[in-house]
């Protein structure tokens, strides 16, 4: 049974940092794309980066600057480095992956596994 967990979720005042962890179990995914996406109260689950098997990356517009993302595949694991965090950062943060190897993309749709999410919450 795959499973994606996340992690390294919370409070943090505006101007902070945080670092997300997506650790995978039940398959590897070292030949695979994998994701963060995240929603916010009342708004749909949007792409925040994405990272592939060879350590290509791809970051919505927003977050371009700020964030990192990350992968060890010896860990089967994912990151998401977040700094110069803003109120409008607040969201439920998902991480997830592509089940196809070798295919790179941001949309939701593509992704096959995800994680139960992680809070983080920006204060101003």
């Amino acid at each position: 049974q795959v499973q994606l967990v996340e992690s390294g979720g919370g409070l943090v005042q505006a101007g902070g940092s945080l670092r997300l962890s997506c650790a995978a179990s039940g398959r590897t995914f070292s030949s695979n794309t994998m994701g963060w996406f995240r929603q916010a109260p009342g708004k749909e689950r949007n792409f925040v980066a994405a990272i592939s098997w060879s350590g290509n990356t791809i970051y919505t517009g927003s977050v371009k600057g700020r964030f990192t993302i990350s992968r060890d595949n010896t860990k089967n694991t994912v990151y998401l480095q977040s700094n110069s965090l803003k109120a409008e950062d607040t969201a439920v943060y998902y991480c997830a992956a592509i089940s196809r190897p070798y295919y790179f993309d941001s949309k939701s749709d593509d992704y096959d596994y995800w994680g139960q999410g992680t809070q983080v919450t920006v204060s101003s």
